[in-house]
Protein backbone atom coordinates (compact mmCIF):
# COMPACT_ATOMS: atom_id res chain seq x y z
CA UNK A 1 0.00 0.00 0.00
CA UNK A 2 1.21 3.30 -1.01
CA UNK A 3 2.19 5.86 1.98
CA UNK A 4 -0.05 8.48 1.78
CA UNK A 5 0.59 12.33 2.69
CA UNK A 6 -1.81 15.61 3.43
CA UNK A 7 0.03 18.85 2.62
CA UNK A 8 -1.41 22.67 2.94
CA UNK A 9 -0.45 25.27 0.67
CA UNK A 10 -0.07 22.57 -2.01
CA UNK A 11 -1.33 25.09 -5.28
CA UNK A 12 1.81 26.43 -5.75
CA UNK A 13 5.24 26.82 -4.72
CA UNK A 14 7.46 24.83 -2.21
CA UNK A 15 3.84 22.84 -2.01
CA UNK A 16 3.14 21.88 -5.38
CA UNK A 17 6.80 21.02 -6.44
CA UNK A 18 6.82 18.79 -2.94
CA UNK A 19 3.33 17.15 -4.51
CA UNK A 20 4.88 16.52 -7.40
CA UNK A 21 8.28 14.74 -6.23
CA UNK A 22 6.55 12.95 -3.79
CA UNK A 23 3.86 11.48 -6.32
CA UNK A 24 6.88 10.62 -8.73
CA UNK A 25 7.92 8.55 -6.01
CA UNK A 26 4.92 6.38 -5.30
CA UNK A 27 2.89 8.42 -2.91
CA UNK A 28 -0.55 8.79 -2.74
CA UNK A 29 -1.32 12.74 -1.94
CA UNK A 30 -4.02 14.95 -0.19
CA UNK A 31 -3.75 18.26 -1.45
CA UNK A 32 -5.18 21.57 0.08
CA UNK A 33 -5.19 24.97 -0.75
CA UNK A 34 -7.57 28.40 -0.20
CA UNK A 35 -8.01 27.78 -4.38
CA UNK A 36 -9.90 24.67 -5.18
CA UNK A 37 -9.90 25.88 -9.16
CA UNK A 38 -5.53 26.21 -8.70
CA UNK A 39 -5.51 22.74 -7.03
CA UNK A 40 -7.98 21.12 -9.70
CA UNK A 41 -4.93 22.07 -12.56
CA UNK A 42 -2.42 20.66 -10.02
CA UNK A 43 -4.25 17.21 -9.71
CA UNK A 44 -4.26 16.99 -13.52
CA UNK A 45 -0.59 17.89 -13.93
CA UNK A 46 0.73 15.38 -11.33
CA UNK A 47 -1.55 12.62 -12.61
CA UNK A 48 -0.31 13.22 -16.20
CA UNK A 49 3.33 12.82 -15.31
CA UNK A 50 2.92 10.06 -12.51
CA UNK A 51 0.03 8.01 -13.13
CA UNK A 52 -1.35 5.41 -11.15
CA UNK A 53 -1.34 7.83 -7.91
CA UNK A 54 -4.25 8.81 -6.36
CA UNK A 55 -4.81 12.93 -5.88
CA UNK A 56 -7.14 14.19 -3.70
CA UNK A 57 -8.32 17.61 -3.79
CA UNK A 58 -10.16 20.19 -0.82
CA UNK A 59 -10.27 23.55 -0.39
CA UNK A 60 -8.97 24.72 2.88
CA UNK A 61 -8.16 27.94 4.80
CA UNK A 62 -5.83 26.60 7.52
CA UNK A 63 -6.90 30.13 9.50
CA UNK A 64 -9.91 27.75 10.13
CA UNK A 65 -8.86 25.89 13.06
CA UNK A 66 -12.19 22.99 13.15
CA UNK A 67 -11.70 22.95 8.89
CA UNK A 68 -8.31 21.93 9.79
CA UNK A 69 -9.43 19.15 11.93
CA UNK A 70 -12.03 18.34 9.59
CA UNK A 71 -9.93 18.14 6.66
CA UNK A 72 -7.48 15.47 8.29
CA UNK A 73 -9.85 13.67 9.61
CA UNK A 74 -10.92 13.39 5.86
CA UNK A 75 -7.74 12.61 4.66
CA UNK A 76 -6.93 9.84 6.65
CA UNK A 77 -10.76 8.25 5.44
CA UNK A 78 -10.07 8.93 2.02
CA UNK A 79 -6.48 7.97 1.47
CA UNK A 80 -7.21 5.20 3.89
CA UNK A 81 -5.02 6.25 6.36
CA UNK A 82 -2.41 9.18 6.80
CA UNK A 83 1.51 9.00 7.25
CA UNK A 84 3.02 12.03 6.90
CA UNK A 85 0.99 15.82 7.23
CA UNK A 86 3.03 18.94 5.70
CA UNK A 87 2.12 22.20 7.48
CA UNK A 88 3.46 24.15 4.46
CA UNK A 89 0.58 27.11 3.90
CA UNK A 90 2.07 30.38 3.97
CA UNK A 91 2.28 33.96 3.04
CA UNK A 92 5.26 36.64 2.27
CA UNK A 93 6.58 39.53 4.02
CA UNK A 94 4.54 42.72 4.92
CA UNK A 95 6.59 45.34 4.57
CA UNK A 96 8.51 47.36 6.65
CA UNK A 97 7.60 47.97 10.52
CA UNK A 98 5.38 51.61 11.09
CA UNK A 99 4.27 51.71 7.75
CA UNK A 100 0.75 50.59 7.79
CA UNK A 101 0.56 46.96 7.13
CA UNK A 102 -0.28 45.73 10.39
CA UNK A 103 -3.28 43.90 8.24
CA UNK A 104 -0.95 41.97 5.79
CA UNK A 105 1.37 41.03 9.63
CA UNK A 106 -1.37 40.06 11.07
CA UNK A 107 -2.41 37.37 8.16
CA UNK A 108 0.80 36.34 7.80
CA UNK A 109 0.73 35.60 11.91
CA UNK A 110 -2.46 33.63 11.41
CA UNK A 111 -1.41 32.10 8.23
CA UNK A 112 2.09 30.67 8.80
CA UNK A 113 2.36 30.45 12.42
CA UNK A 114 -1.48 29.68 13.82
CA UNK A 115 -2.34 27.80 10.63
CA UNK A 116 0.48 25.14 11.31
CA UNK A 117 -0.28 24.68 14.50
CA UNK A 118 -3.36 24.14 14.08
CA UNK A 119 -2.39 21.36 10.75
CA UNK A 120 0.10 19.85 13.42
CA UNK A 121 -2.33 19.78 16.45
CA UNK A 122 -4.61 17.92 13.97
CA UNK A 123 -1.98 15.76 12.60
CA UNK A 124 -1.36 14.87 16.80
CA UNK A 125 -4.56 13.56 17.45
CA UNK A 126 -4.94 11.74 14.19
CA UNK A 127 -1.43 9.96 14.71
CA UNK A 128 -1.79 9.30 18.59
CA UNK A 129 -5.33 6.87 17.52
CA UNK A 130 -3.59 5.72 14.05
CA UNK A 131 -1.75 2.50 14.51
CA UNK A 132 1.92 3.23 13.61
CA UNK A 133 1.52 6.62 14.10
CA UNK A 134 3.09 9.46 11.45
CA UNK A 135 5.41 12.08 10.61
CA UNK A 136 4.68 15.96 10.87
CA UNK A 137 6.56 17.89 8.86
CA UNK A 138 6.98 21.78 9.63
CA UNK A 139 8.38 24.06 6.89
CA UNK A 140 9.91 26.80 8.15
CA UNK A 141 12.78 28.65 6.72
CA UNK A 142 16.22 30.40 7.34
CA UNK A 143 14.54 33.95 7.72
CA UNK A 144 13.44 32.14 11.38
CA UNK A 145 16.71 32.70 12.55
CA UNK A 146 16.82 36.12 12.64
CA UNK A 147 14.32 38.93 12.14
CA UNK A 148 15.29 40.47 8.95
CA UNK A 149 14.28 44.12 7.91
CA UNK A 150 11.31 43.91 5.82
CA UNK A 151 10.42 40.65 6.48
CA UNK A 152 9.41 41.22 10.38
CA UNK A 153 6.16 39.40 10.35
CA UNK A 154 7.31 37.01 8.26
CA UNK A 155 10.35 35.97 10.24
CA UNK A 156 8.47 36.29 13.20
CA UNK A 157 5.88 33.65 12.23
CA UNK A 158 8.78 30.87 11.57
CA UNK A 159 10.65 31.72 14.57
CA UNK A 160 7.47 30.66 16.42
CA UNK A 161 6.59 27.69 14.36
CA UNK A 162 10.26 26.33 14.72
CA UNK A 163 10.26 26.61 18.56
CA UNK A 164 6.80 25.22 18.76
CA UNK A 165 8.01 22.31 16.38
CA UNK A 166 10.57 22.25 19.52
CA UNK A 167 7.86 21.74 21.97
CA UNK A 168 5.75 19.25 19.89
CA UNK A 169 8.87 17.09 19.20
CA UNK A 170 9.64 16.68 23.16
CA UNK A 171 6.16 16.03 23.78
CA UNK A 172 5.94 13.18 21.21
CA UNK A 173 9.19 11.77 22.22
CA UNK A 174 8.82 8.38 22.75
CA UNK A 175 5.62 7.95 20.78
CA UNK A 176 5.96 6.26 17.01
CA UNK A 177 5.39 10.33 16.09
CA UNK A 178 8.55 11.74 14.09
CA UNK A 179 8.66 15.57 13.77
CA UNK A 180 10.84 17.10 11.38
CA UNK A 181 10.80 20.84 10.56
CA UNK A 182 12.37 22.08 7.33
CA UNK A 183 14.06 25.44 7.10
CA UNK A 184 14.71 26.64 3.15
CA UNK A 185 16.39 29.09 1.89
CA UNK A 186 15.99 30.50 -0.85
CA UNK A 187 13.88 28.72 -3.31
CA UNK A 188 12.86 29.93 -6.97
CA UNK A 189 9.18 30.12 -5.96
CA UNK A 190 5.78 33.05 -6.43
CA UNK A 191 6.24 33.89 -2.67
CA UNK A 192 10.34 35.82 -3.67
CA UNK A 193 10.46 36.02 -6.94
CA UNK A 194 9.91 39.69 -7.18
CA UNK A 195 12.79 39.84 -4.07
CA UNK A 196 15.87 42.55 -5.56
CA UNK A 197 18.91 39.49 -3.86
CA UNK A 198 18.29 36.11 -3.47
CA UNK A 199 21.73 34.52 -2.43
CA UNK A 200 22.31 30.89 -3.30
CA UNK A 201 18.69 30.46 -4.91
CA UNK A 202 18.13 27.28 -6.22
CA UNK A 203 14.85 25.93 -8.37
CA UNK A 204 11.52 24.40 -7.05
CA UNK A 205 12.38 20.79 -8.08
CA UNK A 206 15.74 20.58 -6.46
CA UNK A 207 13.85 22.21 -3.40
CA UNK A 208 11.56 19.74 -3.26
CA UNK A 209 14.55 16.66 -3.87
CA UNK A 210 15.96 17.59 -1.25
CA UNK A 211 13.12 18.01 0.88
CA UNK A 212 11.71 14.51 0.05
CA UNK A 213 14.93 13.19 0.89
CA UNK A 214 15.22 14.36 4.31
CA UNK A 215 11.58 13.67 4.88
CA UNK A 216 11.96 10.08 4.06
CA UNK A 217 15.26 9.89 6.39
CA UNK A 218 12.87 11.57 8.98
CA UNK A 219 15.76 14.32 10.49
CA UNK A 220 14.60 16.58 12.97
CA UNK A 221 15.61 19.99 11.53
CA UNK A 222 17.23 20.77 8.59
CA UNK A 223 17.90 24.04 6.00
CA UNK A 224 17.51 22.94 2.37
CA UNK A 225 19.61 22.65 1.13
CA UNK A 226 21.74 21.78 3.63
CA UNK A 227 24.98 24.13 2.00
CA UNK A 228 25.91 26.95 2.53
CA UNK A 229 22.86 27.13 4.90
CA UNK A 230 23.81 24.98 7.94
CA UNK A 231 26.81 27.59 8.32
CA UNK A 232 25.45 30.66 7.73
CA UNK A 233 22.59 30.62 9.63
CA UNK A 234 24.71 29.93 13.04
CA UNK A 235 26.37 33.15 11.29
CA UNK A 236 23.26 35.31 11.09
CA UNK A 237 22.13 35.01 14.38
CA UNK A 238 25.75 36.87 15.73
CA UNK A 239 25.58 38.62 12.68
CA UNK A 240 25.57 42.92 13.80
CA UNK A 241 22.83 44.66 13.63
CA UNK A 242 24.80 47.43 11.84
CA UNK A 243 25.27 45.02 9.26
CA UNK A 244 22.15 43.81 9.18
CA UNK A 245 20.64 46.83 9.01
CA UNK A 246 22.22 47.84 5.34
CA UNK A 247 19.79 45.35 3.75
CA UNK A 248 16.26 47.44 4.71
CA UNK A 249 14.80 48.27 2.09
CA UNK A 250 14.22 51.93 1.15
CA UNK A 251 11.01 53.54 2.83
CA UNK A 252 10.21 55.26 -0.39
CA UNK A 253 10.14 52.15 -2.25
CA UNK A 254 6.99 49.38 -2.55
CA UNK A 255 7.39 46.74 0.33
CA UNK A 256 8.79 43.76 -1.59
CA UNK A 257 6.54 40.49 -1.14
Amino acid sequence: MAKTVFITGASSGIGKALAMELARRGYDLFLTARRLDVLEQVRAEITSTAPGRRVEVRQLDVTDDADVARAITEAAGRLGRCDIVVANAGLGNSGLVGDGSMKRARMIVETNLIGAMATVDAAVTLFRGQDGGGQIVGVGSVAGVRGLPGSGSYSASKAGLATYLEAVRAETYGEPITVTTLAPGYIDTPINEDMKSRPFLIDSKKGARIMADLIERGVGYATVPRLPWTVIAPLLRVLPTSLLARSTPRRDSPAER
